[in-house]
């Protein structure tokens, strides 16, 4: 039986997939939210977000130890905690539209990959804080944006 924490770490088993797993994980995610998340009330969901967090850095902490690596592309965790800090509470101002879901999607995936500042230097926490925590500001940029966007469209449309 494999551990919990490579089952968790790799979300599944989609860490594993060969071409973007953690792009996979996010797609993953937002159709999770389509289908149901987006039911959830607010604090629910929040707690969720909370749980996950601490779920995904005591997992990525534990499974990049065993693989002796830092941040080892089969852990996926960090990506589905990033993206689902990225829509929460879009369905309450949005809907649960594929248009917003799918900004959400891409918005979070280019922050975590080019990984502006403050990102790149966020990623250099130790063991599973930075695996994590690298996701939570891309998460954040993400999130800001969108939230802009909604600002804007409120008072100018």
């Amino acid at each position: 039986m494999k551990p919990a924490s490579k089952i968790i770490a790799t979300f599944f088993g989609i860490g594993y997939f060969p071409v973007a797993p953690g792009t996979l994980t996010s797609l993953i995610v937002v159709l999770l939210y389509k289908l149901y998340l987006h039911r959830l009330s607010w604090p629910i969901y929040l707690l969720l977000i909370f749980l996950l967090f601490l779920i995904a850095v005591l997992t990525s902490t534990k499974y990049s130890s065993e693989l002796k690596k830092e941040d080892p592309r089969r852990i996926v965790i960090d990506e589905a905690f990033g993206q689902f800090l990225v829509l929460f509470r879009i369905g309450e101002t949005w809907g649960a539209g594929w248009l917003p879901l799918l900004s959400c999607f891409l918005l979070f995936r280019i922050f975590d990959i080019i990984k502006p500042y403050p990102i790149k230097k966020v990623e250099t926490l130790p063991q599973g804080w930075g695996i994590v925590m690298d996701d939570l500001v891309a998460a954040a940029y993400a999130g800001i944006i969108i939230h802009l966007y909604l600002l804007l469209r409120f008072y100018f449309v």
